[in-house]
């Protein structure tokens, strides 16, 4: 199934519904797949005149491919231009991800502050990608495309601090605008920033994740490259700390993005 219609089916019963396996990363299913879906049911339950302005993420515990879950949405308070909700995804009768977001809408500001310049990297026609080879990368990757331009592979036993390159969608994708439910996938496709410091592979995983939008999104689509680049603030005791951001081709900000990830090595 492709990214779209899983969305479409989000929205047609999120009480009902299995994330195929071809999704799936390592024992779990594909995390950014997972907030994305989570998502769509709580933007059901919101005024479309309140765009999302920030979610936060957290990973209780593994959603199983294959097997049925649930996309539960409270409203927690809705004020005169923001709106709290709370979504929690449910399989087996457990809690496996919390999902809170702020959805406001616009309001007359004086104060307006431009985001500082995106990092300059070479064309994506020039940055090696990553393959889909089934069996050693997770299976959601045969639909992301993703192309390094700053730091290393995941187990190169590259040093650097920063990772990044381009994404999107790969070309079985259905084109469409590219919605927060796609710059979530794009955002969480990134492996951790850690797992290039590593020489062998090894188990790592997203804990928490605060991503914020700017909107109005800009008017892009599903097929176009956009860049990332993630910086590791810190890292210790099995754990890292981590600012990324994403922009359009030509540098405009799209979303802002904060990890907390485990690291079994």
């Amino acid at each position: 199934m492709r990214f779209s219609d899983l969305l479409d089916a989000v929205r047609r019963q999120p009480q009902a519904l299995s994330i195929p396996a071809e999704w799936g990363q390592g024992r779990a299913s594909f995390g950014g797949l997972v907030a994305a879906l989570q998502y769509e049911a709580m933007r059901a339950q919101v005024p479309a005149e309140r765009p999302v302005r920030s979610l936060a993420i957290t990973f209780v515990g593994p959603v199983e491919p294959d097997v049925p879950v649930s996309f539960e949405v409270d409203v927690l308070r809705e004020g005169k231009a923001v709106s709290q909700v709370l979504g929690r995804v449910m399989q087996k009768g457990q809690v496996v991800t919390l999902v809170q977001g702020s959805f406001g809408a616009s309001r007359p500001s004086e104060v307006a502050v431009e985001a500082e310049p995106a990092p300059e990297m070479k064309h994506w026609d020039d940055c090696q990608e990553l393959p889909y080879i089934k069996g050693v990368t997770p299976e959601f990757m045969k639909h992301l495309a993703m192309r390094w331009s700053v730091g290393g592979l995941p187990f190169t036993g590259n040093k650097s601090r920063d990772m990044g390159g381009w994404v999107r969608l790969r070309g079985d994708v259905k084109e469409e605008a590219l919605s927060e439910a796609y710059i979530l996938a794009l955002v969480d496709a990134w492996p951790p920033a850690l797992l290039p410091h590593l020489n062998k592979p090894a188990a790592g995983s997203t804990l928490t994740w605060t991503i914020e939008f700017v909107q109005p999104l800009l008017a892009l689509n599903t097929l176009d490259w956009c860049k990332y680049l993630v910086d590791i603030e810190l890292a210790r005791d099995g754990y890292g700390h981590a600012a990324a951001k994403l922009w359009s081709a030509d540098g405009q900000l799209i979303a802002m993005s904060r990890q907390t990830v485990t690291i079994f090595a």
